[in-house]
């Protein structure tokens, strides 16, 4: 008779293969603010070995640690803090009027079949228009006050974020505002619900296009007679050929331009939280 210990089969230890979570795999990884390091910290370092070397002299590009040296120096005389405050408050009143006048008018091209037809037609023509050739005509209706130079940012701030705003609102998808309909929202709970949900992912690309804008619009707006502002001792340095101050206030250009950049992204995440969205592989 055939014993139930006989009958039972031979059971081999189970194994048992670790599982590495994406977290873990994380925490492994080098992390990647050091990979976006890696090529400013490479041109910085050939720059300067060029420099050291004699191939490019302090007449044609002054060295990082010149400019390093320039920049301390002009922090500590107040100048830097003196033009940055200056370049930001310029910036800042422009990028105000600019975001104003381009939600309205897009908003109310995008909403309304009679709006596009009053608005966009003009909005169209005058966004092919250089806004640096309008520096002249800024100068005879606003003097050389500051004037112009908010009005020539806020030009700059206008038109791309206008188009942005605009594309998005007419590229809802009409089966969610249809759908809405159904379920019966009136035409404002379409709007708040649906359609600027919808229009905000398009919107917040054209304010980063904007703030790019703006801060190129202030490099052309401080030539104009300006006494502050990282223009002016850009502009100051250039007739006495200081090629070290000059690149100071580049770097000042390119780092506000970063910091504003990198605060419209941490909007992106916050407001856009709702959207699962592709971020590479």
């Amino acid at each position: 008779m055939t014993t139930s210990t006989e009958l039972a089969p031979s059971r081999d230890p189970i194994a048992v293969t670790t599982v590495q979570t994406r977290t873990a795999k994380r925490e492994t990884r080098v992390p990647r603010w050091l990979f976006k390091l890696i090529s400013p910290v490479a041109l910085v370092l050939i720059w300067q070995a060029l420099s050291s070397s004699g191939v490019l002299s302090d007449d044609t590009l002054a060295s990082p640690a010149t400019v390093a040296g320039t920049a301390f120096e002009m922090w500590e005389e107040g100048r830097l803090q003196e033009a940055i405050a200056a370049s930001m408050q310029r910036v800042g009143a422009g990028l105000a009027i600019g975001v104003l006048v381009a939600v309205v008018l897009a908003t109310l091209s995008g909403l309304f079949r009679r709006g596009e037809d009053i608005i966009d037609a003009p909005m169209q023509m005058l966004r092919t228009v250089p806004v640096i050739g309008l520096i002249p005509l800024l100068i005879i209706w606003f003097g050389i006050s500051e004037q112009p130079k908010i009005v020539l940012i806020a030009l700059a701030v206008t038109f791309p974020l206008y188009m942005n705003i605009y594309g998005g609102i007419r590229n809802v998808d009409a089966a969610l505002v249809e759908a809405a309909k159904t379920l019966g929202l009136g035409w404002f709970a379409q709007i708040r619900h649906v359609i600027l949900p919808a229009a905000m992912p398009n919107a917040l690309v054209g304010l980063r296009f904007s703030l790019g804008s703006a801060w190129l619009a202030l490099v052309f707006g401080e030539t104009i007679n300006a006494t502050a502002g990282i223009g002016y001792e850009m502009n100051t340095a250039r007739e006495f050929f200081q090629t070290d101050v000059i690149v100071v206030c580049l770097v000042l250009y390119a780092l506000l331009g970063l910091v504003a950049d990198f605060i419209v992204r941490l909007l992106e995440r916050t407001v856009l939280a709702w959207r699962p969205a592709f971020r590479g592989a």
